[in-house]
């Protein structure tokens, strides 16, 4: 390593040393070293770093095209966090005290690879063989300092499957309601990785315990059974809360990774109402930041699982239209976790599973006729043109009609009676 060539420790550090201890392929690799910002640019050259993160000591190193880039951090200890989100200021320092700022243990490692050893001065490894979320230090400060922390805490628990240490939950519940210094972007950033995981489930669960779930979906408070002391760190699927067991168990059943799905899956109890109409998700998407697309996809979903669920009773040409939208598929993955747990009956999923698997052509054939066809006929233009067009085409995919003289008969006669 050049930093090592040059005279300076190098080691990486954080998530890639957990990772590679967990058996897991690193997405990415960070590295700690004693070298200060502007020796780090001078030893990689000031046209392969970036600078953006140097008031914290971090530097980017610029790899070769196509190899990425590589976050260099100098050793250094945090001051004050007077916006629950970053240090007033950081002074540098050696790599002990460095690790003993951190968030968790099992991310406070460092890992020599020149020497292949770890060196680890908060006990990340044994907290590694115990499965188990811990705070370095006082979990309370660590919190303090950093309040999107409490989210990673649970996000960690969920994707590894460790327990939450119980003191570590205890400052979660104190502290949950802080949660709100942190910008809408950041936690929605979090709450995506949580449920477009397969233990999305699991994540769940885990906010409802730690008292973030209502901060984050207050839209879910009614739904959501009371904290539980955080010495009692299980399940809380096991309450009586027979809402709550069924959110839990449809996120369970999901097969798909999709956030828009799990999304739904987790907010449909509150917004489903029992007229079968579907409440306005945007307040809830503009809150967290979500894009226009999340909001659309989700609340596709939400409208059509009912149609999706009797897919055997509806007329075709509904349920056509259905299926060739953007998402069907999605919808088809979300109506049966639904419907598994819900009612258990399958039968009209699996029929629109394989209406949807048709060739194209024949689940979405071109439409016999347009609106030119209708203005060549000598219809007037104007709102009649889509009940004409609507009802030839569902006369064309119920097959009453095939060619397109039939469909221009069909029209002229609906012009005339209309």
């Amino acid at each position: 390593m050049r930093l090592r060539e040059a005279g300076f420790a190098a080691l990486w550090a954080g998530g890639c040393v957990r990772d590679r201890l967990l058996g897991l392929e690193p997405k990415d690799y960070d590295v700690a070293t004693d070298a200060v910002p502007e020796q780090i640019r001078a030893v990689f050259g000031r046209r392969k770093t970036l600078a953006i993160g140097q008031a914290f000591g971090v530097i980017t190193v610029l790899g070769p095209r196509g190899a990425g880039q590589i976050e260099v951090a100098t050793f250094r200890r945090d001051g004050g966090y007077s916006d629950g989100r970053h240090p007033d200021q950081v002074t540098f320092c050696n790599d002990r005290e460095d690790a003993l700022r951190r968030d968790f243990t099992i991310n406070g490692m460092f890992f020599d690879p020149l020497e292949n050893r770890v060196v680890d001065y908060v006990g990340g490894q044994q907290d590694l063989q115990r499965r188990l979320v811990r705070a370095i230090g006082d979990p309370a400060a660590r919190f303090a300092e950093d309040k999107l922390r409490m989210l990673r805490a649970v996000r960690f628990a969920a994707t590894f499957q460790f327990a939450l240490d119980p003191a570590t939950l205890a400052a979660i519940q104190r502290q949950a309601g802080d949660l709100g210094v942190v910008s809408a972007e950041r936690i929605g950033g979090e709450i995506r990785r949580m449920l477009v995981d397969r233990q999305r489930a699991r994540a769940v669960e885990l906010l409802a315990a730690a008292g973030l779930l209502t901060i984050v979906f207050p839209e879910l408070g009614a739904l959501v059974p009371p904290v539980p002391p955080a010495s009692a760190n299980e399940s809380v699927s096991a309450s009586p809360w027979a809402a709550w067991q069924t959110i839990v168990a449809i996120l369970r059943s999901l097969e798909t990774s999709a956030f828009s799905v799990a999304l739904a899956a987790l907010v449909r109890e509150a917004f489903r109402r029992e007229s079968g109409g579907v409440d306005d998700i945007e307040p809830l998407c503009r809150r967290l930041k979500l894009t226009a697309a999340d909001r659309k996809e989700s609340e596709f979903l939400l409208r059509h699982e009912t149609a999706i669920r009797t897919a055997r009773s509806l007329p075709w040409p509904r349920l056509q239209r259905i299926l060739i939208r953007d998402g069907a598929a999605d919808l088809v993955s979300y109506g049966r976790a639904v419907a598994t747990v819900v009612d258990g009956h399958t039968a009209d999923i699996d029929y629109a599973a394989q209406c949807l698997a048709q060739p194209m052509a024949q689940l979405n054939p071109p439409p016999l006729i347009t609106g030119d066809d209708l203005c060549r006929l000598g219809i007037p233009a104007g709102p009649e043109y889509k009940r004409i067009l609507d009802t030839v085409r569902d006369a064309q995919l119920e097959q009453r009609i095939v060619t397109t003289r039939e469909a221009l008969e069909l029209a002229l006669h609906l012009s005339r009676t209309s």
